[in-house]
């Protein structure tokens, strides 16, 4: 696999679209940022570690309102291994005028893209997700 980061997006997409209450992905500590930003932002229920050593899975609990939609529309990966997309702090874009979310990779750690402009630092995004 030559981007885990993009397979763990679309495993939250195809679970989501096939209206599954949570999904398993193979573990490690860059998605484990994801799950944390995602859960922070609201967009998922809860997840959690099963298993030990090198072999682990991280438990993604999607989240649904009483209709059965879920909370996140769209799930998309901006840096990919052939285009790496970069920016300042300053330039950090919006993500549907607000009301969505960016992951950026920064020297400071994983963070999303209103805190990396609180804290006037630039990255890589990863992922937006509205």
């Amino acid at each position: 696999m030559t981007d885990p980061i993009a397979d763990m997006l679309t495993r939250i997409r195809n679970a989501i679209r096939a209206n599954h209450q949570r999904v398993d992905i193979p573990g490690s500590k860059l998605k484990m940022e994801v799950a944390r930003i995602l859960k922070e932002e609201g967009y998922i229920n809860n997840y959690s570690v099963k298993g030990e050593g090198v072999k682990y899975m991280i438990r993604v609990f999607l989240r649904y309102d009483a209709k059965g939609t879920s909370s996140i529309t769209h799930l998309s990966r901006v840096s990919t291994p052939g285009r790496r997309v970069y920016v300042g702090s300053a330039d950090i874009p919006r993500v549907l005028g607000g009301y969505g979310v960016n992951i950026v990779s920064t020297s400071k750690g994983l963070m999303s893209g209103k805190q990396a402009r609180k804290e006037h630092v630039g990255g890589e995004i990863l992922a937006e997700i509205y």
